[in-house]
């Protein structure tokens, strides 16, 4: 019988995962989050959540359009990103500043990057900082939880911003449930941890990154953090904030973080001590989207000194 052989680059292993396949994977786990938002939040959650996808999807098929490129919408990178943005936007957020920061999120920060894989820094959080800094004001007025009434229901602090004013905090139940004043999809914990554990068990993310990156806000929490109640203890800071969808939704981005498991574990370090410094050391209640962000700017030298050198190619390649 004669043996026939074929030659082919690499690479030889491969999977029928595909990005449509993948985001949609992610949209599922942000279900619980979102749920969850609306059931704390109201109505007016729902509907930051559905301007943020439409028009996030709009933006994506319009600038795809006026920039002369094939139309991506089916690979649903543009719902993913709309519905991110949506969950760490104040759920009361006038909605034409939603419209904003789909507008930067879709059209400055990724297609004017070169679409899809092209952008060095995590389009929702980019687009929530910059929302932050235009209107600082607005994006920290938040909604009380059902069960709150009067002035309460109007404006809530979130428990790291009554952590810095000194003010009665939470308990962890309200916590860990989402009971509490904070971005529309950060508040639950529970939720994001049903999503991060499908998202595992797809293998659509690794265990790395969210991890190590909790583990070192507690870690740093517990040594660095102040003596008094809650101020120095690892859970709250776990519990807290933004720190949960950030780790398991946000610094796992494909585009923006590590190609390597060490490159990862540097990285999810990184996140956490800029995290803790954020949060102890300045005006600022909350940082982990600052966090992540500037982590997003090293990622290339990460890969560069991560990445193990190919053997048999051009020694300038």
């Amino acid at each position: 019988m004669e043996n026939r052989l074929s030659m082919s680059s690499s690479p030889h292993i491969r999977s029928d995962a595909s990005t449509s396949k993948i985001m949609l994977d992610v949209l599922i786990a942000l279900l619980p989050a979102s749920l969850a938002g609306v059931y704390f939040f109201g109505l007016d959650a729902a509907l930051t959540i559905i301007v943020c996808v439409v028009s996030s999807v709009a933006f994506e098929y319009l600038a795809r359009r006026i920039l002369k490129r094939s139309n991506t919408l089916s690979d649903l990178s543009a719902a993913v990103t709309g519905l991110l943005l949506a969950l760490n936007l104040p759920p009361a957020i006038p909605k034409w500043m939603a419209v904003v920061g789909s507008f930067f999120a879709i059209v400055v920060i990724k297609q004017l990057f070169g679409g899809i894989g092209q952008n060095f820094i995590n389009p929702a959080l980019g687009a929530r900082v910059i929302l932050l800094v235009a209107y600082g004001t607005k994006m920290t007025q938040w909604t009380a939880p059902r069960g709150f009434s009067g002035t309460d229901a109007i404006a809530s602090a979130t428990p790291l911003g009554v952590l810095k004013e000194g003010g009665e905090l939470p308990g962890y139940l309200d916590m860990f449930l989402g009971n509490v004043g904070g971005s529309l999809g950060e508040t639950s914990a529970l939720a994001l941890i049903i999503g991060g554990l499908y998202l595992l068990i797809r293998k659509v993310i690794s265990w790395e990154i969210p991890v190590i990156y909790i583990g070192t806000v507690a870690l740093l929490s517990w040594i660095l953090g102040p003596e008094g109640f809650m101020t120095g203890d690892p859970l709250f800071h776990i519990l807290a904030g933004g720190l949960m969808i950030g780790a398991i939704f946000m610094a796992t981005d494909y585009t923006t973080s590590p190609m390597t498991r060490k490159g990862a574990i540097i990285y999810a370090i990184g996140c956490g001590l800029l995290t803790i410094i954020f949060r102890l050391y300045t005006n600022m209640p909350e940082g982990v989207s600052y966090a992540i962000l500037l982590m997003n700017t090293a990622v290339p030298l990460i890969d560069r000194y991560t990445v193990p050198k190919r053997f048999g190619g051009d020694k300038h390649a």
